[in-house]
């Protein structure tokens, strides 16, 4: 069990920290080869805190377990939203101005949406699997192009250009990029592997132990984020970085398991957690389209986020 632990600790840390140099050196040396900040941070910056759930995802299908892949997005979208989102408004509340969110909200709920329908028949089929990732290319390619052609500066870009590492040699940004390629996969092994190890010794199911410890774990670098960008007054990016970080889960991430490992998934991923991502994606939802002028995620709103938060984990343990 101790060995079990340290794994799942030891890829954790690797995990994030990896995962933060391999955006890191992508990022400096997409900037070096002249590519325009817009697209760099719409694409590398803005999705390159779900690469631990790609990574995880790709290692768990796999070994064949489909369900702590499926259950890895599932309950990185709900944390993202109930954990990540009711910590960081809890710091002070949060606005948000940029009309690029507003255009990627709806996109997420319709995305939720259409793989609750591929869910809902116990199997994720390896057709679905490519769908989801021809959707999410689909939408990429519409956001960078309006993005590139707007007329407007849209407050999202200019935060998310604004983490965009300057002035950095290129060849400490390939050595970085290398370094994360490298550890990437072997920290998401060996998180797996620990994370399978304790769901063993305490008998839980491969969806729960997804759902859990992977999900929490691989949402640390979205906290980091969210905190930062509030921290330096940067609310449309601590909002976008949750907001894009669901819509690349749930189109790309969860795509991998389909084209890797289709097959049946267990009953209550279809049922009840898709129904609870729903839910949570619905009330960021509500709270930002619906809140008036004001667009804003206030402390109150983090207190229930968490509330939310710790009654969905009672419930996956109880049961």
């Amino acid at each position: 069990m101790l060995f079990n632990i340290f794994m799942l600790v030891a890829g954790l840390g690797a995990l994030v920290w990896s995962a933060d140099k391999f955006v890191y050196g992508a990022a400096a040396f997409a900037r070096n080869l002249g590519l325009p900040p817009m697209l760099i941070g719409l694409t590398i910056v803005a999705m390159g805190s779900s690469a631990p759930e790609m990574f995880v995802a790709a290692t768990a299908s796999l070994e064949g377990m489909t369900d702590t892949a499926i259950g890895n997005v599932l309950g990185s979208n709900i944390a993202n939203i109930t954990l990540i989102l009711g910590i960081t408004a809890l710091l002070g509340a949060i606005s948000v101005s940029s009309q690029t969110l507003k255009r990627e909200i709806p996109m997420m709920l319709v995305a939720t949406v259409i793989v609750g329908y591929f869910l809902h028949d116990g199997f994720l089929t390896r057709i679905e699997g490519v769908s989801l990732l021809v959707m999410f290319i689909g939408l990429m390619g519409y956001l960078i192009w309006h993005g590139l052609h707007s007329k407007n500066r849209d407050a999202l870009a200019v935060d998310a250009e604004n983490e965009i590492p300057a002035d950095v040699p290129t060849a400490k940004a390939v050595l970085w990029l290398v370094v994360g390629m490298v550890l990437l996969p072997l920290s998401a092994d060996w998180m797996v592997q620990g994370a399978v190890g304790i769901a063993k010794a305490y008998h839980l199911s491969d969806l729960v132990i997804g759902l859990t410890i992977i999900a929490v774990g691989t949402s640390l670098p979205e906290l980091a984020a969210c905190v930062a960008g509030v921290l330096k007054k940067e609310d449309d990016l601590a909002i976008g970085n949750i907001v894009g970080s669901n819509l690349f889960n749930i189109l790309a991430v969860l795509a991998i398991p389909g084209i890797i490992a289709p097959g049946a998934v267990d009953a209550a991923a279809s049922t009840r957690d898709f129904y609870m991502v729903l839910a949570t994606s619905s009330a960021l939802a509500i709270l930002i389209l619906l809140s008036g002028r004001a667009r804003q995620l206030k402390p109150w709103h983090g207190v229930v986020l968490l509330i939310t938060f710790i009654a969905y984990q009672a419930l996956l343990f109880l049961s």
